[in-house]
């Protein structure tokens, strides 16, 4: 007897599609204050994985594949903790793209839900920076993670506009793909486990994150002074990353599976009387 399709399985991605373009329409039409906090709080989340991974790649003796894999690992807490715990990310929110394609939001409720979650993002990363850098976790290991935070920043702010751009476009293709599992996970178990592989892929491999990247520049210029941290360079690189971002999640993953699953239905939609 057929009983239908297991309840604790994965939605089919058709179904996750649909999700998401709900989930869109859901995020144009927030509350301004709560998506904002919202956002401030996602900002928070992603910089303490960010700080997770420094301290786990300083002094690390394992060889630099096993390190980097460690140290996606961690930095996998930072989207567990917005999407299991609930905040506005501005990188999974590229994913609102599709409601639009669909014609149910507008270009302003876009751009009104992008701004809100970039600024809200920031001022909590910033807002880290600040108790991180007062709290001595820099004297950790003798000195050695805050050394490794200013060497991760004078290398970001090292990289080139295309550099930047580029890796920014694979990271967040990889981030809204976690995300997009995520939200076709029925436990948190299993949205954890979603989560875990995207994420630690882009680590690893040393894709550019805008947001994390606002925790991980200012926190290595207030370490090592204007000096160490290149302003020009840090500001090149946050530009280029948001943007590369920006196209990796609305055109690689946002526009494809919109293509894919739900380009037929809007089509249909409009024409219908």
């Amino acid at each position: 007897m057929n009983e239908g399709p297991d309840p604790g399985g994965a939605y089919p991605p058709a179904e996750i599609a649909r999700k998401v373009e709900r989930l869109g329409v859901a995020k144009a039409r927030a509350d301004t204050l709560t998506f904002f906090i919202l956002a401030v709080l996602a900002g928070a989340f992603i910089s303490i994985g960010a700080l997770f991974f420094v301290v786990v790649v300083t002094d690390s003796a394992l060889g630099y594949g096993v390190t980097r894999l460690l140290g996606g690992l961690s930095f996998s807490l930072g989207l567990i903790l917005v999407v299991v715990a609930g905040a506005e990310l501005f990188t999974g929110n590229n994913l609102i793209a599709m409601a639009w394609a669909s014609r149910l939001i507008g270009t302003r409720d876009v751009l009104r839900s992008w701004v809100l979650a970039y600024v809200g993002n920031v001022a909590g990363c910033l807002g880290t920076v600040l108790l991180v850098a007062g709290s001595g976790v820099s004297s950790l290991g003798g000195g050695a993670v805050g050394k490794t935070a200013i060497a991760l920043a004078q290398a970001k702010a090292g990289l080139s506009v295309t550099e930047a751009f580029t890796r920014g476009v694979l990271c967040n293709a990889l981030v809204c793909l976690a995300v997009w599992l995520a939200i076709g996970a029925r436990s948190v178990t299993d949205k954890i486990l979603a989560i875990v592989f995207p994420i630690t892929a882009f680590v690893a491999i040393g894709f550019e994150h805008s947001i994390a990247n606002w925790f991980l520049l200012p926190y290595g210029w207030a370490l090592g002074g204007p000096g160490g941290i290149p302003i020009d360079g840090a500001m090149r690189n946050l530009a280029a990353s948001t943007a590369g971002n920006l196209v990796g999640g609305t055109l690689l993953v946002a526009g494809v599976y919109w293509v894919a699953y739900l380009r037929g239905e809007a089509v249909r939609n409009r024409q219908s009387p």
